[in-house]
């Protein structure tokens, strides 16, 4: 279990002062300048070291991804662009960071930024973080007067400029490449890659995206060391997570907790139990809607990291942890994720256009126990049509979450049809 001491972020819940001065009292923006005077190749070892895995979903490793960017400039600028279109169902992590917590992330961007070498940073937030928005402008305005942003940032003889771009409520803006044409005005739709975002990225130049909690661990990390980090979760799993767990919990919270926790743990301590007691668990996503849901009896002994959950044909994604109890009809609810990943597709790829619109049809269909029972492998070879055949991960994600429905649950979709035909067949 975390102990306080070890908490990165200070005031999750918002119950201190989250202005500048009451970051500074928590231990944030101490001796920020020297951070940086140790030089950008310190910096990236260092976050290297620290093992710390992208906080966005994927799990790439950050100090890796930060080495990508140019040594020396060819004349380009380079770019910081900071995640924040958490649009993922279920996923409300980075909310509370940016609402609480935002000169955590403030501050990150600087030393990541200087680490880059990029005198600019764009933090793109999600369009309905409305409240959010305010929050994160108040404090940035706050580090801009305080002299910690702009000429000679914080001290460190490196200029710096944050600006808070705000979107429109695409979710496929949350995907790097898209935020980066919606960045630059035009339609949110995701690039070819190659090139990555480092070689060619925002106006064609290099460019890193990170989600906001990986760049707002990176000032603590850098204060407290990478061994420090790196001794919370198993060997490649490294540090603390915030996780943000909802459904049929009795508690459902945003906590920061270590890696590589016991789901159980995680439940009991945290959340106060499943509804209705563990025997009542049917299911969970253990890291928001993109990923395939797991089948309840085998969460029990869950450890909640990015290995041994895809050990299990899932994934730790965003740690949106969506706890559903035996009360849920379960196909309903992989139904209106179908739902929402055919609305949100950008219809740049058949596979994708098509396909997600297909898939939530015979979804509709299995809802109501209107299909014949030859048409779930049907659904299923369809989910491997779109998976792994667009542009962006869009297609998998419309395709996973069916393909974990179908793998955990099928005998409650052959039971519902049957169910719906019976009289006719006795007749």
């Amino acid at each position: 279990m975390l102990k306080d001491q070890d908490r990165i972020f200070t005031n999750l819940y918002g119950m201190h002062d989250r202005s500048l001065a009451g970051a500074k009292k928590r231990g944030h923006w101490d001796g920020t300048a020297d951070i940086i005077k140790r030089g950008r190749d310190a910096i990236v070892d260092e976050m290297k070291k620290s093992g710390l895995r992208g906080r966005g979903g994927a799990g790439f490793p950050t100090g890796l991804k930060w080495s990508f960017m140019p040594k020396e400039s060819d004349g380009r600028p380079a770019y910081l662009v900071v995640n924040a279109d958490e649009s993922e169902p279920g996923t409300c992590k980075d909310r509370e960071i940016m609402r609480h917590d935002p000169h955590t992330l403030i501050e990150g961007c600087l030393i990541a930024s200087f680490a880059m070498n990029a005198h600019a940073c764009y933090i793109y937030i999600r369009g309905e973080y409305i409240r959010e928005k305010e929050a994160l402008q108040n404090a940035i305005d706050e580090a801009y007067e305080d002299g910690l942003l702009g000429r000679n940032a914080a001290g460190s003889g490196w200029d710096f400029d944050l600006y808070l771009h705000h979107g429109a409520g695409a979710y496929i803006c949350g995907e790097e490449t898209a935020l980066l044409e919606s960045l630059e005005g035009k339609k949110g739709m995701p690039r070819m890659k190659p090139p990555f975002p480092a070689g060619a990225g925002l106006y064609g130049c290099p460019t890193t995206v990170n989600n906001v909690e990986s760049i707002a661990v990176v000032p603590t990390i850098l204060r407290r060391g990478a061994e420090w980090f790196s001794s919370f979760g198993r060997p490649n799993n490294a540090g603390t997570k915030v996780f943000a767990i909802s459904g049929h919990v009795n508690n459902p919270c945003v906590v920061e907790e270590e890696m590589s926790i016991s789901f159980e743990e995680l439940i009991d301590r945290h959340c106060g139990g499943i509804r209705g007691g563990w025997d009542n668990l049917k299911a969970v996503i253990p890291g928001g809607s993109s990923v395939p849901c797991i089948r309840g009896e085998n969460m029990r002994e869950a450890i909640m990291d990015f290995d041994w959950l895809r050990e299990q044909r899932s994934g730790l994604g965003t740690a949106a942890v969506i706890v559903m109890d035996k009360s849920t009809d379960i196909i309903k609810a992989i139904w209106r994720l179908s739902k929402f990943y055919k609305h949100e597709s950008c219809g740049q790829c058949t596979p994708c256009r098509e396909g997600t619109g297909w898939m939530m049809r015979v979804m509709d269909r299995l809802v109501r126990g209107e299909a014949e029972v030859e048409e779930i492998d049907m659904l299923l070879d369809v989910t491997k049509q779109v998976e792994g055949h667009t542009i962006c991960a869009l297609g998998d994600a419309a395709a996973w979450p069916i393909q974990g429905l179908i793998r955990n649950f099928r005998d409650e979709i052959e039971d519902r049809i049957r169910h719906k035909r019976g009289p006719i067949a006795a007749e």
